[in-house]
């Protein structure tokens, strides 16, 4: 299948394209305005191949800089962290932070940048009916066979208009969820250690098979 790690870090790129203008509040602005930067985030991917080859950590500081102001990666690290957040300093949480937005670089990049040819269509953008500031962008990912993947982006508007992402669903799994899920395991095998979780938590992506669970699903 087309990996999943590919969709997941073509995930945090399509998060560019969804801070819309103050003015584009509704629905279909939102579809819009993501359907027309689709395209240009493609074409800085391909540029940021032949980086990644030539030096992997500028690669990584090239995509952190482009994503850190459109992926609200504290709100995601809080919430894998779950309940056990409220048992960390303010440092053990800026350093999950930093390991976790790592994490997923280091596990997606390789993959990403070797990726056969693929195609992103914006299919739709919701506005939750009990809140305007929630929001998400159905789209699909179409591999260079011709095969389909949905994905869903979770989005929510900050005070100052912006739209950050704050989860993704592919093909029905809650990656998210998946995250914190396996957080939860990595404190009960190191029996509450949570300093431990955090200083070997690259390690517990490599080993969280996401592609098998979207077989599953």
């Amino acid at each position: 299948m087309f990996a999943l790690k590919h969709h997941i870090l073509l995930g945090l790129l399509m998060a560019l394209v969804l801070v819309t203008p103050a003015q584009a509040g509704e629905a279909e602005d939102l579809r819009q305005y993501v359907d027309e930067n689709t395209q240009r985030l493609v074409e800085k991917l391909n540029e940021e191949r032949g980086l990644y080859e030539e030096d992997p950590e500028a690669f990584y500081e090239s995509m952190d800089q482009a994503l850190t102001d459109f992926v609200d990666f504290r709100r995601i690290a809080a919430r894998v962290m779950g309940r056990y957040a409220r048992q960390t300093t303010p440092e053990q949480r800026d350093e999950f932070v930093v390991k976790f937005k790592r994490s997923l670089f280091d596990s997606y990049a390789q993959a990403l940048v070797n990726a056969d040819d693929f195609e992103i269509q914006v299919k739709e953008a919701t506005i939750n009916p009990q809140s305007d500031d929630r929001a998400s962008v159905q789209m699909e990912v179409i591999s260079a066979s011709g095969t389909r993947y949905p994905v869903t982006y979770s989005m929510y508007k900050t005070a100052d208009g912006k739209w950050l992402m704050e989860n993704i669903i592919v093909e029905g799994v809650n990656i998210g969820l998946a995250f914190r899920d396996r957080f939860s395991q990595e404190m009960e095998e190191n029996r509450g250690q949570i300093q431990a979780v955090i200083d070997g938590w690259s390690d517990a992506v490599e080993s969280l098979n996401l592609d098998q669970e979207v077989d599953k699903s």
